[in-house]
């Protein structure tokens, strides 16, 4: 059985969508869930999120509702974004981080409309998951998810939600569809045009200012 890597932040509602799509993988695929602070890798790259630009937070927003409705994906946006999700990935984390604990919270968060800064979610999700509050406040668990964000960064994750296969990234919600494309045929990737274009100089360069 191959084995995946899925990286992904409770804040992100690309996550929520690909999360769903997940079951569109071959069934022999092993997905490992890995929860990471996408505020950490936005800093490790020298990256803005989407909800930073206004026209860009206007546009996913607009994006993700209509591909929630068109791909018949249960999605309402929280009542207010970005929400804080470090509690959410610490609770993640101490609940063994599996597929159901992943769609748990996520389904919280990304299906009732609620405001994740209400305690009270938190406080359900908590005994829902049987973690005690106390946990989330462990060393373990808060070193697990700085170390999870930046050996994801290491491994060249600059967002998600993204697919990990060997060296190979698939990043964002359509980006799952080339991943499937590539457990069916591996040489779309392992080919002599695919070597060139990873290989192409930078002509040229945007001036920081």
């Amino acid at each position: 059985m191959r084995t995946a890597d899925w990286y992904f932040d409770f804040i992100s509602p690309y996550s929520h969508l690909a999360l769903y799509q997940l079951q569109d993988l071959p069934g022999a695929l092993d997905i490992r869930y890995r929860p990471v602070l996408f505020a950490g890798l936005l800093s490790h790259w020298g990256n803005k999120g989407p909800a930073e630009i206004a026209p860009k937070r206007r546009w996913t927003y607009r994006w993700c509702t209509w591909h929630a409705q068109r791909a018949g994906i249960p999605f309402r946006m929280p009542t207010a974004h970005p929400f804080n999700p470090l509690p959410y990935l610490r609770l993640c984390l101490a609940a063994g981080s599996s597929a159901t604990v992943v769609k748990t919270i996520f389904d919280a968060l990304w299906t009732t409309g609620a405001d994740p800064a209400d305690p009270r979610i938190l406080e359900e999700l908590m005994e829902t998951l049987g973690v005690p509050e106390s946990r989330l406040l462990a060393p373990e668990v808060k070193q697990a998810l700085r170390g999870g964000t930046e050996q994801a960064a290491r491994n060249g994750i600059f967002g998600v939600p993204s697919l990990q296969l060997g060296e190979n990234v698939f990043w964002g919600t359509d980006g799952l569809e080339f991943a499937r494309a590539y457990l069916d045929d591996p040489t779309i990737i392992d080919n002599a045009e695919m070597r060139r274009i990873d290989g192409l100089p930078i002509a040229a360069s945007r001036r920081p200012g």
